[in-house]
């Protein structure tokens, strides 16, 4: 069964790098649009300024309807670059731009995380000696096992 997933982890993870890199989700679209293109220019028999404005009116969905495919070939790439751009590009440029808008400004930065910790180590030691002072067995204490995400097999999510 491990055998199976491995496909789909490497594209998830694929797509979360994809995802997180603005540069590469831009060049993407922009390769997108010049490949759609100069694919329909070959298909068409349609002048590369022609192709190039049939690509980006079809990857944004708007569809003019001033210049269309006749072909077979043409369809299917039309068909193929409006699944790729509604489902897939789009929606991770979309994703990336609103994830940097929403902020939480309540998070804790790593220094303070840091600081919060050694906190919580001084204090355990400052418990634990008081209670042998006063001769108090102190129960163990209780540590939750470390929830997995699917994107990090720590259990912890990478802050940027």
């Amino acid at each position: 069964m491990e055998l199976l997933l491995l496909p789909f982890r490497w594209i998830y993870r694929g797509l979360v790098w994809f995802a997180n890199s603005p540069r590469t989700l831009i060049t993407s679209y922009l390769l997108m649009i010049v490949v759609a293109g100069v694919l329909y220019s070959h298909a068409e028999h349609k002048g590369a300024a022609d192709s190039v404005w049939w690509a980006v009116v079809t990857a944004s969905t708007v569809g003019y309807g001033d210049i269309s495919p006749t072909t077979f070939a043409g369809r299917v790439l039309a068909a193929l670059l409006i699944s790729t751009m509604v489902l897939l590009v789009i929606p991770l440029i979309t994703a990336h731009f609103a994830s940097r808008l929403i902020v939480d400004d309540d998070a804790f930065e790593h220094a303070e995380q840091e600081e919060l910790k050694s906190d919580v180590r001084r204090l355990r030691a400052l418990v634990e000696e008081m209670a042998a002072r006063q001769g108090v067995v102190l129960p163990e204490p209780v540590r939750p096992a470390p929830v997995a995400t699917s994107g990090d097999r720590r259990g912890r999510r990478r802050r940027r």
